[in-house]
Parts: C-alpha cells; structure tokens; sequence
C-alpha cells in the first residue's frame, strides 16, 4: 500500500486523493501538518528528489517567511527548515514502493500506476 504525505485541507491534495480515489488505488494518509515528518524520512526524500523539488516556495507558509529562512543555500539548510514548517513541503508526497512522486502530476501518476 501507498502513502500519501500532506495537509488534509490542500487543494492539491485533494486533487492527488481524488485521482487516486477514482482509479482504485488504496492508500494510506499522513498528514505532516498535525503528525510532522520523521527526521529520516524527510533526509531521505530530499536525497532522493532534492531540496529545491521537496520546499514548497509557492505556498504560503513559505512566502510568510522572513527573506533570510526563505534563502535556503543546501539540504542542510532545507531539512532545518522544513523540520519547523512542514507545511512548506510541498504535497503531495507519494511513497509508493521504490517511487517517490512529490507533487501533483496526473500524467506521472498514470505512468507508475497504470492506470
């Protein structure tokens, strides 16, 4: 089974779940927002996708932040900050097996699901 990592109420990750939903795919959800994101699972999505793809700059978490935090020079850097705000990870994130999706894509989605 799948896990889907975000905020309940997102828009995205309504969509992401709806598509999901809609192509019978079970998974299971961790909201970071209220559960946050274990230290190892955090490094290891960013060694995986990296940091300028795991930090949400657009989302509104992150635009409030003063321009020093906003300036985020390696992982280190990332990882300290999306470990105090984690709703500035982007969403969703989506383990599924040896896949890491972050972001919603419908067509990557199709791609690794088959559907």
């Amino acid at each position: 089974m799948l896990t889907i990592y975000g905020i309940k109420n997102c828009d995205t990750m309504k969509k992401a779940m709806a598509w999901l939903d809609q192509h019978g795919i079970e998974y299971q959800f961790h909201d970071y927002k209220k559960s946050g994101v274990p230290l190892q699972r955090l490094q290891a999505w960013l060694a995986r996708a990296g940091w300028e793809t795991l930090v949400n700059r657009r989302g509104p978490t992150f635009r409030k932040l003063p321009p020093e935090r906003q300036n985020i020079a390696d992982a280190a850097a990332a990882v300290a900050l999306l470990e105090q705000f984690p709703s500035a990870i982007k969403r969703p994130v989506i383990e599924a097996g040896t896949e890491l999706l972050v972001g919603y894509d419908p067509d990557e989605y199709t791609r690794v699901f088959g559907k």
